[in-house]
């Protein structure tokens, strides 16, 4: 790959990575190109050389964020039996408190796709991917109605980051019990 390639993809990757911090810190209107190319230490014009506009580069920095937490969750699940993947998902899930810049920034995306109908259906499909993704791992451990389990165990995920932002005491651990019940065959 030629230098200057390789140096358009590093700028790139650094105001999604900044804008990725940016909307936790200070919620996904108060972000400008003036505050991501100075997180970014580049030059405000290549935010818009590489994203249309801020809410391209804000929409792409939260799907690509969003991708990856909902991949380590499935892959979490999916390294075990379905008992022992549920005690790694709330493991995986306990770095969240629901306040923390990564909770805030699926919460403020999640918003945000309500305005911007691109974002909306790229994240419905990043959910669905996770959902059939996990009813897969389900059926193969013979569980039954994994669809519904699955939507359960999505569900779950979002209302207990959303339980704890709310209330700090809110462990994780206590539900391990009901959800090892719940993928049983």
């Amino acid at each position: 790959m030629p230098k200057s390639a390789d140096r358009g993809r590093r700028t790139r990757e650094q105001l999604l990575d900044a804008a990725a911090q940016l909307v936790g810190e200070v919620g996904w209107g108060a972000v400008t190109t003036r505050l991501v190319a100075e997180r970014a230490g580049v030059n405000a014009a290549l935010v818009h050389y590489h994203f249309s506009s801020v809410q391209e580069l804000l929409s792409t920095a939260a799907l690509q964020f969003a991708e990856k937490v909902l991949a380590e969750s499935a892959d979490a699940l999916r390294a075990s039996d379905p008992a022992d993947g549920i005690e790694r998902m709330l493991e995986e899930l306990s770095r969240y408190t629901g306040t923390d810049p990564e909770s805030l920034l699926l919460a403020e995306a999640l918003l945000a796709s309500h305005r911007l109908p691109e974002l909306r259906t790229s994240l419905a499909a990043l959910v669905a991917g996770f959902r059939a993704r996990v009813a897969d791992w389900l059926r193969g451990a013979d569980v039954k109605d994994a669809d519904a389990v699955a939507l359960l165990l999505g569900a779950a995920i979002d209302g207990l980051v959303l339980h704890r932002a709310l209330d700090e005491s809110v462990d994780f651990r206590v539900v391990a019990g009901p959800f090892r019940r719940l993928v049983s065959s």
